[in-house]
């Protein structure tokens, strides 16, 4: 906003408003032009020409044709034709000002029926108009201007036909006018029940967006839980390396250029691992190029740790798991295996695999004392971990342990439902 107060506007400037076309994002040169949130023209708020044209077109011929068939009336003429072509022209903005369509449209017809020329399609002018006021929320309106004809219709009929043209016209009674009302009713029927379909598939279109802005914002948290359980656990074996490369690069070269070799396996493992979660991000249908890990994988887990400085035991053989679940379990530990290296003292950590009735139990200790007032880490591992526990339909506890230390216990289904 700044820059735009502070700019000159020059003549022969391409920011002038009508000097390029397409750059200028005012008002229209139409009038009742509607924009939608993003500056482009909404909905509905174009011009419907063709549509029009051909509707006319079609009500004048129509309308002849039945001067044809109805020589007891007024001839059209130049007025007649008038009539015709304002009621059925007043369609032109229908989408832009449907109140002033509808009454406009029934006025026309209204006066064009006082004047006794031919009954024909200009009544099909009304019905239009009223049918769109409807679809788009003015119902009143509709309502109001078809009252407004028909109320006419019955005077000119039963009253007014003495005062107006044609000449020794007769009333036509009250048989005719409950038929015309009977068609006014079913015209507004069939604009109501067009307007409930309109209302609904805007609903389930609504409905559908979310749906995917839903799925779009799960498959973005899923994607930064798997990009932080595979960083936050490379990178601190990593950081622990170099650590032990600096500290050994002068007095033992040999294990230094050890903790180098830790730190480029970690590194490439964690590279892989990250294009195989952003593989996810590719065009819909391709496969995925690896397998996701699960916790068959536990023996490199442990190595790495062991890379680290940290002796893991493992107690239990891994089960069989749905991949999802499968996943889960092997992010958690590895999780909790990443905050022992950071975050604890000591150097030795369990893992126990328990599965039967129906659930998996894994726990993961380590003999502490935490290193900081963070035990169990930032927060924002532990937050992953309850996370996938959760869309899977288990559980977390983490917390210290009353003989010190610190525990993760996690209890997974051993086959969580799809829809979790």
């Amino acid at each position: 906003m700044e820059e735009q107060r502070g700019r000159r506007f020059r003549p022969g400037r391409r920011d002038r408003p009508g000097r390029w076309p397409g750059r200028w994002h005012g008002p229209g040169p139409w009038p009742g032009r509607r924009h939608g949130p993003d500056g482009t023209e909404a909905a509905g708020a174009h011009w419907p020409w063709r549509s029009t044209v051909l509707f006319t077109v079609f009500v004048l011929v129509g309308s002849t044709f039945a001067e044809h068939q109805q020589p007891g009336r007024e001839p059209l003429g130049v007025p007649g034709r008038v009539l015709l072509l304002v009621a059925s022209g007043l369609l032109l903005w229908r989408q832009r000002h449907p109140v002033s369509v509808a009454f406009g449209t029934a006025t026309a017809a209204l006066v064009y029926l006082a004047a006794g020329y031919p009954n024909g399609p200009v009544y099909l002018a009304v019905v239009v108009s009223c049918f769109g006021a409807v679809v788009t929320g003015h119902r009143r309106a509709a309502w109001a201007s078809l009252g407004l004809l028909w109320a006419g219709h019955v005077l000119v009929a039963l009253w007014l036909y003495r005062l107006l043209p044609p000449p020794h016209d007769k009333g036509t009674g009250i048989g005719p006018e409950v038929v015309v009302a009977a068609w006014v009713l079913a015209v507004l029927a069939l604009s109501e029940l067009a307007r409930v379909r309109r209302e609904q598939w805007a609903r389930e279109r609504a409905d559908r967006a979310q749906a995917a802005r839903r799925r779009a914002d799960e498959e973005r948290l899923r994607i930064a839980r798997e990009l932080h359980d595979v960083l936050a656990h490379s990178i601190s074996v990593i950081n622990v390396q170099a650590g032990v490369g600096l500290a050994l690069l002068d007095s033992d070269p040999e294990q230094a250029r050890a903790a180098l070799t830790t730190i480029k396996d970690a590194s490439k493992e964690a590279l892989g691992e990250v294009r195989q979660v952003l593989a996810t991000l590719r065009a819909p249908g391709d496969a995925p190029r690896a397998p996701a890990p699960g916790l068959d994988r536990l023996p490199e887990l442990v190595e790495q740790a062991a890379s680290a400085g940290l002796t893991v035991e493992v107690e239990g053989e891994p089960p069989r798991l749905p991949p999802g679940a499968d996943l889960a379990a092997f992010r958690i530990v590895q999780e909790a295996l990443t905050n022992v290296v950071r975050h604890s003292v000591s150097r030795h950590a369990r893992v126990r695999l328990d599965h039967g009735g129906g659930v998996v139990r894994l726990e993961i200790d380590d003999d502490g004392p935490a290193t900081g007032a963070q035990a169990g880490g930032s927060g924002n591992g532990l937050a992953g971990m309850r996370e996938r526990a959760a869309a899977l339909g288990g559980t977390i506890e983490a917390g210290p342990r009353p003989d010190g230390g610190f525990r993760v216990l996690a209890v997974l289904p051993s086959h969580p439902r799809e829809d979790q």
